[in-house]
């Protein structure tokens, strides 16, 4: 099984009783549990007790580390079914314990005026190097856990315009922007594509505010957890096809760094946005070593 498979049969969450449903975790076990696959479960929980309506917007809050050896029981709760609207709220749990909670919205979809944010003009995905070149380029520079993981079959392939800013943790100007997309062809369903690009949308977005320090996730120099996670669904969009993922960070104090995310679709179509708070706490640690 591929990463990418693997992914998405863990988003097929089993229903144990009303309202309630059951998420299996990956067969290789991370340190923690990942916060994308909480949020891509929670969407794909909710979705099972919503009709003919599409998300459109999420906010979310991890309350304590999850266990990747355990179970993640999702409790949806209805909170309206409106003429147009859906709302719905989730907690995720483990072993009678809340790990994290998300309220989502879905809307019928109707028509009227529209406008969007421009898509800054970058390199295409097929001039960039892939996760194979980026390792031969950088080996043996790169902080170990960066190196491990793009050696790993990931379901999420990505190809950051600034490759060279991998190393030297030297951003130019205030943004970072990573092609992203899942690695392999995925079944049909706005609903997958949703709950795959959310899970995506977790993956170094908090590290553009170590980033404008000439730090990282990876260098060993900071203690780091997600604290929330907002997301906007505008557009439809295919979750297996390149977009375009423009990260900012408008601050960072009191050890909580803030970021932001605008996610276009080849054709310049902006499809999402996303904001994100994290704990991010200087260690006391000395960084790893190759970290820069």
């Amino acid at each position: 099984m591929t990463g990418l498979e693997e992914l998405v049969s863990i988003l097929s969450v089993d229903r144990i009783e009303q309202g309630t449903f059951r998420g299996r975790q990956p067969l290789e076990k991370p340190h923690r549990v990942f916060g994308g696959q909480v949020i891509a479960q929670s969407i794909a929980a909710a979705y099972r007790t919503v009709e003919a309506r599409t998300l459109h917007s999420l906010q979310c809050y991890f309350v304590r580390a999850g266990n990747s050896s355990l179970p993640i029981d999702f409790h949806v709760e209805a909170l309206r079914d409106g003429k147009s609207f859906s709302v719905r709220r989730v907690l995720a749990s483990q072993a009678g314990e809340a790990i994290f909670s998300l309220h989502c919205s879905f809307h019928e979809g109707e028509g009227g005026a529209e406008h969007q944010l421009a898509m800054p003009d970058v390199a295409p995905p097929e001039r960039l190097p892939d996760r194979q070149q980026m390792v031969e380029k950088f080996q043996g520079r790169l902080p170990p856990v960066l190196e491990r993981l793009l050696r790993e079959d990931r379901p999420i392939e990505f190809r950051p315009v600034d490759l060279d800013s991998m190393v030297t943790r030297r951003m130019d100007g205030d943004g970072r922007y990573l092609w992203i997309r899942a690695k392999g062809a995925l079944p049909d369903g706005l609903p997958l594509h949703q709950s795959i690009l959310a899970y995506a949308s977790d993956m170094s977005l908090i590290d553009v505010a170590l980033h404008k320090h000439g730090r990282g996730l990876f260098d060993g120099s900071h203690q780091s957890a997600s604290l929330d996670h907002v997301m906007w669904f505008h557009r439809p969009f295919r979750a297996d096809e390149w977009l375009l993922y423009c990260q900012d960070s408008p601050s960072m104090a009191f050890s909580r760094g803030f970021t932001r995310g605008s996610i276009f679709s080849r054709s310049g179509a902006l499809v999402a946005s996303v904001s994100q708070e994290g704990l991010l706490r200087a260690s006391r640690q000395p960084p790893a070593a190759g970290a820069h």
